[in-house]
C-alpha cells in the first residue's frame, strides 16, 4: 500500500474557502497602498546568496535556507574544509542561492540595479512569499507571504506619519478594532546604551530586550549578561521594564534619560513628530502607543521602528512591523538614499480575522447562481442564458451530469450557492425558468428573457 503523501512542517495546502478569504486580505491591502500611491514590484524568489548572508543579524542569517548547488556546480564543493570540520565554510561551498527570507533587502538590491530607472522618492508596494528556516508554531510557519510598502529617497518623518495611518487604512478596511501600532526609535535604543555605558553591545543589547514579552524581565536580563552586558548597566534599564504612561509621558521621561546624548535626543524628537501629527490628524480604528523596548532585532534599522499588535484577547504575535533604514542600500555600493517601510503579515492577520469572525459572509461565494442539469435540451438552453450572466459579471454554472436532482441541490448547499435555476421539459416548451432563493426556498417563475433581472 503506498504512504499516504504530505507536505514540508511549516507549509500548507490552502482549500478554496482559504483562498477567497487570503484574497480578501490581500485585495483589502492592495487597494490601500494603490490610494496611497505605491506602485508594484515583484523580486524573484530566490536571490545570491551573498545579497542576503550578513543583513539579518546572526539570528536572521541562521533562519535562511540556502539552495543546494547542482550539475557541475556541485564540484565546488570545500571537501578540504569538511575534513577540517569547519561546516560553515562547506556548508557556504555547497551553497551559492537562497530562498528570500524578506522582502527588503531584495528590494534594496532592486533599488540599486535600477538606480537608472527609478523616479525618486520610489513608492513601491510588494505582495510576494518568503521563506524562514523558524520553527514552526501557531501562526509562524516557514513559507508564508509578506505584504510590503516602502519609500526610498526620502528622509522627511512625513513618511512615517503616512505608514501610521496606511495600517490604520488597513485595519479599519477589514473591520479589526483594537489594534496598537507600537512605536520605537532605533537612536533612543542607541542613546540608551550610550548612557549605560554598553554603546559596543548595542546589537546584543537591543536582540535581548526585544524579547522582553516573550522571555520576561529575569530572562532579558540573563541573556544580557551572558552577552557580556556588566549587571550595573542592567540595572540602569531597569526603568525600562515597566516604562508606562501616555506617550507624552513616556516622551517626557525619556528627554530625561537621554538628555546626555545626543543621538538619543534626536530619536526622542523624531517620536514626539510622529505622535504630534498623528494626535492631530486622528485615525480611525486604530491606536499608536510608544514601546521602548521594542527593537525587532534587526541590524540595518536605523530611525523609526513599529510593530503592530493584535487586539487584546487574542493571542497571537505581531501582525506587521517595520522601520526606518537609512543604511540599507549602502551596502550594495549606493550611499545616502534613506529609505523607511512596513509589511503585513499576512497570515496573521487571516488567523485573527478567523478567530474574531471578522470575514464577511460574501467571501466564500463562488458562484451567483447554479443551473440544474435535466438533459441535453435543457442543458443547451441553460447554457445560453449562463452566456448571458456571464458578459454581465454573474458568477454562474451548469451541474456537469444530469444527475438526480437530490445530488445536485446537495452540490448547491455544500458550496452555500444563492441561487438555484431549474429549466425542465415543460420550462423549456414555455420559454420560462424556475429561480430558486436557496436560503428561504421561495421558487419563482420567469420568461427566458427576464434572466439578468431576476438575478440582479
Amino acid at each position: 500500500m503506498a504512504q499516504k503523501p504530505s507536505i514540508p512542517k511549516g507549509t500548507r495546502d490552502f482549500s478554496p474557502v482559504e483562498v477567497a478569504k487570503r484574497t480578501y486580505i490581500f485585495d483589502t491591502i492592495k487597494k490601500a497602498f494603490q490610494l496611497y500611491g505605491f506602485q508594484p514590484i515583484e523580486t524573484p524568489s530566490f536571490e545570491k546568496s551573498e545579497t542576503l548572508m550578513g543583513k539579518y543579524g546572526e539570528e536572521g542569517d541562521r533562519l535562511i535556507f540556502k539552495i543546494l548547488n547542482s550539475g557541475e556546480k556541485v564540484k565546488k564543493a570545500d571537501l578540504q574544509a569538511l575534513s577540517d570540520g569547519n561546516l560553515a565554510r562547506f556548508s557556504n561551498s555547497l551553497s551559492e542561492k537562497a530562498l528570500k527570507y524578506d522582502l527588503t533587502v531584495p528590494f534594496a538590491r532592486y533599488v540599486v540595479q535600477h538606480q537608472n530607472d527609478i523616479t525618486f522618492p520610489f513608492k513601491r508596494y510588494q505582495i510576494q512569499p518568503v521563506w524562514r528556516a523558524d520553527r514552526p508554531q501557531h501562526g509562524r510557519f516557514q513559507e508564508f507571504y509578506q505584504c510590503d510598502a516602502d519609500v526610498v529617497g526620502s528622509k522627511s518623518l512625513w513618511q512615517e506619519v503616512e505608514f501610521v495611518q496606511l495600517y490604520d487604512e488597513v485595519f479599519s478596511s477589514l473591520n479589526l478594532e483594537g489594534v496598537t501600532i507600537k512605536m520605537n526609535n532605533r537612536k533612543v535604543l542607541s542613546g540608551i546604551a550610550e548612557v549605560i555605558g554598553a554603546k559596543d553591545k548595542l546589537i546584543d543589547f537591543t536582540v535581548a530586550l526585544d524579547k522582553l514579552d516573550k522571555i520576561g524581565e529575569e530572562g532579558v536580563k540573563k541573556e544580557m549578561l551572558e552577552k557580556g552586558i556588566r549587571e550595573d548597566a542592567i540595572s540602569k534599564v531597569q526603568p525600562l521594564f515597566n516604562f508606562e504612561g501616555s506617550n507624552d509621558e513616556k516622551l517626557e521621561k525619556l528627554r530625561g534619560l537621554l538628555e546626555a546624548s545626543e543621538e538619543g535626543t534626536k530619536g526622542v524628537e523624531e517620536l514626539a513628530m510622529i505622535c504630534e501629527s498623528i494626535k492631530s490628524l486622528g485615525l480611525k480604528k486604530a491606536s499608536l502607543g510608544l514601546d521602548v523596548t521594542l527593537a525587532r532585532g534587526l541590524n540595518y534599522y536605523t530611525g523609526a521602528i513599529f510593530e503592530v499588535a493584535a487586539p487584546e484577547g487574542v493571542k497571537m504575535g505581531s501582525i506587521g512591523g517595520g522601520g526606518r533604514y537609512d543604511d540599507l542600500t549602502g551596502v550594495f555600493g549606493m550611499k545616502d538614499v534613506s529609505g523607511v517601510g512596513i509589511s503585513f503579515g499576512l497570515d496573521r492577520i487571516y488567523l485573527v480575522l478567523d478567530e474574531l469572525n471578522l470575514f464577511p459572509e460574501t467571501v466564500n461565494q463562488s458562484l451567483d447562481v447554479l443551473f440544474i442539469n435535466f438533459g441535453e435540451a435543457e442543458a443547451l438552453r441553460s447554457l445560453q442564458l449562463i452566456g448571458q450572466l456571464r458578459a454581465e459579471g454573474f458568477k454562474a454554472e451548469l451541474y456537469p451530469d444530469s444527475a438526480k436532482m437530490k445530488k445536485q441541490m446537495n452540490y448547491a448547499n455544500k458550496r452555500e450557492i444563492p441561487f438555484v435555476v431549474m429549466i425542465g421539459d415543460q420550462e423549456l416548451q414555455q420559454g420560462e425558468f424556475v429561480l430558486k432563493n436557496m436560503e428561504t426556498g421561495e421558487q419563482s417563475k420567469f420568461p427566458f428573457d427576464k434572466i439578468i433581472a431576476a438575478l440582479s
